[in-house]
């Protein structure tokens, strides 16, 4: 193993991530805020602080290997290329991570509350006595207040409002609750909330930083980030680096320096590990060529949907983070509602904005290399020519006809009950046709509960979790051409079952496939994700204990649903699930340990496994 030549190359990862976040610092200054509320908080002076601290920790590993690294010699073989991109990964996810931890960034709220208070609450994630009804209330009204909390006045104006200032002293004389719980004047506060009882928001650790910076980077989505509105819990700097990890990670840190060095031989290798899916018939033959499309039509489509989104009302703030998350098929929002936030806000607008944004992520999730032929060369035909994209376009629509078609059946979609067949139908093929795309694509982004669904339909959407977008696109899960070429292997070896003596080449479009080990790869990669996915299952089954459910019997129920639905929407990329990590909940409420598997399994399903696999292996360290 050539060490020095891997940091040469690592280097240039943390150099190039310590200058995108410098992007990231104009934020902090409230003239840039996107947000009313941004006046009153001021300069986010804890949020620019670690990004300028992170920024030179950039800085330091890049001098650091790069002083080790200056003596490097030799070529970048495959095992050297492998590691640069495994190593990458790591090492982007720990400096992306830093902003996180060192601005104080907040996940959620310390108490959870649940259905009734027959259902005793949980305080720093651990459960503690059940509480009286007026306690209940008093709670359910502070964490329906957020981080801001309620002021004097505005307790005592509700009903039994004396009582309910009792209440409070009574939890927070009690020694579970005296942390979680901030009385008026206590603690330093931006604005009127230091003279609010505020429930305590849980500071981001290690294990929530890393779960964030991977799933950005991996173009993932997931989060642990339960309030993205307020600014003093996730400052708008931090909102817009989370932001940029997508950006960054669509096409893949190694592809943006290979199109910066061009490393002759070494591109490919490196674009190899680094693109996902099976290469297509000349898609490599230039590399830095080939990296220079892929960059140009990704930043293109990215300028191109700011502005449309901008246009259509959103911040120029909001338009940017929006685009990264579609482009990249990630599903990073800035707002707790994802994209379904401007619907609600406006109808007329959010209608305009979903439609565009399916658009978009279409398009991300579609093979770039038929995006430079539609776009540059101008061959059409090129989009029917391809089988992948047929499949792929013929599943999308598919998927969605049945989604709508069961959805109305069961009144999914139905808003109220006088609503017209005509307005319940224009609902259900927006909402829809948006959460088909937005998963198979593994976009992530949400516009409707569909954990609210019936079970079809979300039988549906896990399903389609499995598929992923196009090989080269920025989409993640298995890829619609492994579906296509594994139905193809299985068909020849059925058909080998009972005319044993007969010799069929595997073809795709109608030309025989040359490379003679892409079955056994096929079939290996798929057996390794299931391998993948049942361990992971098994193991989050068997120790992530209930409370991560609350004590609800019906919410225990669901566990098995909602272990193996995290375990696909992570490895898979995807972000959202069912259940505990619905569209309307996130991964907050996870052990710290089961935060690091599924940082593991965002970058396996990044990389396609054996780019990280092989770090653990020894002998791929010694030297040949």
């Amino acid at each position: 193993m050539n060490f020095r030549l891997v940091c040469k190359f690592l280097s240039i990862v943390s150099l190039l991530i310590g200058i995108t976040m410098t992007f990231s610092l104009p934020w902090a200054f409230p003239a840039l805020g996107h947000r009313t509320s941004e006046a009153a908080i001021g300069f986010e002076t804890a949020g620019f602080q670690a990004l300028v601290v992170s920024i030179g920790v950039c800085f330091v590993c890049w001098a650091g290997l790069s002083y080790y690294a200056r003596s490097a010699k030799g070529e970048l073989f495959r095992k050297e290329a492998m590691a640069v991109v495994g190593l990458s990964w790591v090492l982007a996810t720990v400096l992306g991570g830093l902003p996180f931890v060192l601005s104080g960034a907040s996940r959620s709220l310390s108490v959870r509350l649940f259905d009734s208070p027959d259902h005793p609450p949980q305080v720093f994630n651990e459960n503690v006595e059940p509480i009286t009804k007026l306690q209940y209330r008093l709670v359910k009204i502070l964490v329906d207040a957020q981080a801001v909390g309620v002021s004097p006045e505005q307790l005592t104006s509700a009903d039994e409002g004396d009582k309910l200032i009792e209440a409070f002293d009574e939890l927070k004389e009690k020694p579970e609750w005296t942390d979680a719980l901030i009385a008026p004047e206590e603690e330093p506060a931006p604005g009127d909330r230091y003279y609010h009882y505020r429930i305590r928001p849980i500071k981001m650790n290690i294990a929530d930083a890393l779960f964030e910076s991977q799933s950005g980077f991996s173009t993932t989505g997931a989060t642990v980030i339960a309030n993205l509105e307020d600014p003093v819990l996730v400052p708008h700097c931090i909102l817009f680096w989370r932001s940029s990890t997508h950006l960054l990670g669509g096409l893949g840190i190694i592809v943006l320096f290979v199109v910066v060095l061009g490393q002759g031989s070494a591109g490919k290798a490196l674009m190899h590990n680094e693109m996902p899916g099976p290469s297509k018939e000349g898609a490599h033959s230039r590399m830095q060529q080939t990296a220079w499309y892929f960059t140009a039509i990704y930043l293109a489509l990215n300028a191109v949907l700011t502005v449309i989104l901008w246009l259509l009302g959103m911040t120029f703030f909001d338009a940017l983070c929006h685009a990264f998350g579609t482009m990249a098929t990630g599903g990073f929002s800035t707002f707790n509602d994802s994209l379904g936030h401007f619907y609600k806000a406006d109808p007329y607008t959010g209608f305009w904005i979903e439609y565009v944004v399916i658009v978009f992520m279409v398009l991300a999730g579609m093979n770039f290399m038929l995006l430079y032929f539609l776009v540059v060369k101008r061959r059409l035909i090129a989009l029917w020519k391809d089988v992948e994209w047929r499949t792929y376009m013929a599943v999308l629509g598919g998927a969605t006809a049945l989604v709508i078609a069961f959805g109305m059946s069961y009144g999914d979609f139905k808003s109220h009950a006088d609503q017209s067949v005509w307005s319940e139908a224009s609902d259900a093929l927006r909402c829809g046709l948006f959460q088909v795309v937005s998963i198979m694509t593994t976009t992530g982004f949400g516009t409707h509960d569909f954990d609210q669904w019936n079970s079809f339909g979300r039988g549906i959407l896990f399903l389609l979790m499995f598929v992923g977008g196009c090989a080269g696109s920025t989409g993640g899960g298995l890829k619609v051409i492994r579906h296509i070429l594994f139905h193809k292997i299985l068909y020849l070896q059925i058909e080998k079952a009972y005319h044993p003596t007969v010799i069929r080449p595997l073809r795709l479009g109608g030309k025989p496939v040359d490379d003679p080990d892409l079955q056994q790869n096929i079939l290996v990669y798929f057996g390794l994700i299931l391998v993948l996915f049942v361990f992971s299952w098994m193991a989050i089954i068997t120790l992530e204990p209930d409370a991560t459910w609350g004590v609800s019997e019906v919410h225990i129920e669901h566990k098995l649903i909602d272990s193996a639905t995290s375990v696909a929407a992570t490895l898979n990329n995807i972000g959202p699930g069912l259940g505990v990590i619905g569209a309307t909940q996130n991964y907050a409420n996870f052990t710290w340990w089961t935060k690091m598997l599924f940082v593991w399994l965002m970058m396996l399903g990044r990389l396609e496994i054996f780019a990280v696999a092989v770090l653990f292996i020894p002998s791929f360290w010694r030297s040949r």
